[in-house]
């Protein structure tokens, strides 16, 4: 602990800047999270926005592949997709600057609010709508379709057969007559 002393009523008073060179303090507590972060380096400034959020979330397994699959690539939309202007007619550098943080910014946040609000409720929708789906397939349509594929079993076989002695040869005849036939293709 650090001491200040004010001169007007010289009373003492405490304050703990965390960097107590105690052993026996620092051997008893333990160590505070760091709430900074320092710059980082060039090969780290491609994952700063993952990195960042993985170490601060609390959700760290599911924050590092949101879409593995990609079905939302089409969504990847930055300044210069949306406003472009021309060599010819050009805005202010300023005001070029403060709009596109303006649009990021924005972007980021309303897409955070809406999320905040419509998530738990979508996610409850889908989780239900996908339970139902799922209790109505395995219980109801799936066995409908094994007593149909149960009770046709012989007309499979039957079905097989007919194929065998009626197309099956005229299709091999087919081949052996047209089988020597070649074609050639030639430019002019």
């Amino acid at each position: 602990m650090d001491t200040l002393k004010k001169d007007e009523d010289s009373e003492e008073v405490e304050i703990d800047l965390g960097d107590s060179s105690d052993p026996e303090e620092s051997e008893n507590e333990e160590e505070p999270q760091t709430l900074w972060r320092a710059q980082p380096s060039m090969d780290e400034e491609e994952n700063i926005h993952t990195s960042t959020l993985v170490e601060i979330s609390d959700t760290k397994p599911l924050i590092n592949s949101r879409d593995p699959r990609g079905i939302n690539d089409c969504l990847k939309v930055g300044f210069e997709d949306v406003i472009a202007e021309p060599p010819s007619v050009r805005s202010g550098d300023r005001i070029w600057i403060w709009s596109n943080a303006f649009f990021e910014v924005s972007r980021v946040w309303i897409y955070r609010i809406v999320t905040v609000l419509l998530a738990i409720p979508v996610s409850v929708i889908s989780g239900l709508l996908f339970a139902i789906l799922n209790c109505f397939h395995i219980w109801m349509v799936r066995p409908c379709i094994q007593c149909v594929l149960i009770g046709t079993r012989w007309l499979q076989s039957f079905w097989s057969i007919v194929l065998h002695v009626t197309v099956v040869p005229f299709l091999t005849s087919a081949e052996k007559c047209c089988g020597g036939l070649g074609v050639h293709l030639t430019k002019e």
